[in-house]
């Protein structure tokens, strides 16, 4: 059975992962954009920093997250001069680390959603009159549809299972900065299998919906590519 302390890091670990995934479609959909459409030489370097947490350990990312943030850290003396405080050790500094660590689950799926877009259908809203504007809101965001699907689903996902960073940047406090993850690895540590296994259980079919719904998505999509084709070719 779960105890009061395991329902409020599975409560505050679900509010976590709906800010972060928030704050990444909004921080997401210009970077998505712009690596979509550009040209710049600077593609490749951004498009590398964004997949960055994709290859680094966690450990590593935590480590310098927490020296940056720290009370001698670049970014934590200017979080101190606004008055913020120093972030490790809270629950906004675990939103920072985790808006960064799950960057590329939202920004690629939106990035590959944008570049499927034909230019055709931008240039027919452009001669209705509609603005860039216009278009990104009535053109560009309804066709990315499924990306946007698949960003929020897996952002979410990936910020629900974080391990790694969290200790580094969070440590485990209870009500403040524990979630399910550090919370399943203290009912190891004390030999608490039995509860370490339902918190991992729920992890695990949790997981398993979420894989669902992500293939159920693409399967649809190119299910629904393959009968247009073969429509054009009847015609």
């Amino acid at each position: 059975m779960l105890d009061s302390s395991d329902l409020s890091a599975i409560w505050l670990t679900i509010k976590l992962a709906f800010l972060v995934t928030l704050i990444l479609l909004v921080i997401g959909t210009p970077v998505a954009w712009w690596l979509a459409r550009t040209s710049s030489r600077l593609r490749g370097v951004v498009a590398a920093v964004v997949a960055l947490p994709l290859v680094l350990p966690p450990t590593v990312l935590g480590f310098y997250l927490l020296v940056a943030f720290g009370p001698q850290g670049t970014l934590g003396q200017l979080t101190q001069t606004l008055g913020l405080g120093t972030l490790p050790f809270t629950f906004w500094g675990l939103v920072v680390a985790s808006v960064i660590y799950s960057l590329p689950f939202v920004v690629q799926p939106l990035q590959n959603a944008m570049e499927s877009i034909q230019e055709e259908s931008l240039e027919a809203a452009a001669t209705l009159g509609a603005s860039p504007l216009d278009r990104f809101f009535t053109v560009v965001i309804p066709l990315s549809k499924v990306g946007y699907i698949t960003a929020t689903v897996l952002g979410f996902a990936h910020t629900i299972g974080e391990f790694g960073v969290v200790l580094m940047i969070g440590g485990n406090i209870p009500g403040e900065t524990q979630l399910i993850s550090v919370k399943i690895y203290e009912h190891v540590e004390a030999l608490n299998y039995a509860q370490a296994h339902t918190l991992s259980l729920g992890m695990l079919l949790f997981s398993f919906v979420v894989l669902l719904l992500v293939y159920s998505q693409m399967n649809g999509k190119q299910m629904n590519r393959k009968l247009s084709s073969r429509n054009k070719g009847a015609l």
